[in-house]
């Protein structure tokens, strides 16, 4: 999978710089999400503004990242997402469990703003 990895502000950022979210690329995506955990990451965002399809296995990879950062009073939100990302969303009715953001800029601000 290609992606790059940056912290800012005690803030795990993760670029996704693949078009698809698939079943090719979401097992690497788990792996990585949990290794970050296991490392005492507890806020992720992913920005996915470079995807232009999920498939049900790249939605299971980020709940299974949201899940895993529950667990452990974390969060990951994603961003950027094209709008045929965001309809696929909807679709499944995950845009409440999901949180996602147009920009990098207000998902930080959403983070910051937590208790």
């Amino acid at each position: 999978m290609q992606f790059e990895k940056e912290d800012k502000n005690e803030i795990t950022i993760i670029r996704i710089h693949e078009e698809r979210l698939d079943s090719q690329v979401s097992p690497e995506l788990k792996a990585y999400l949990l290794l970050l955990v296991e490392q005492g990451v507890d806020r992720v965002l992913v920005d996915i503004s470079n995807v232009q399809y999920v498939d049900s296995s790249g939605l299971g990879a980020l709940l299974f990242g949201l899940r895993q950062l529950r667990m452990f009073q974390g969060t990951l939100i994603i961003f950027g997402a094209q709008k045929r990302v965001l309809n696929l969303i909807r679709i499944a009715k995950l845009e409440n469990i999901l949180l996602h953001y147009d920009t990098e800029d207000e998902a930080i601000k959403s983070l910051s703003a937590e208790p």
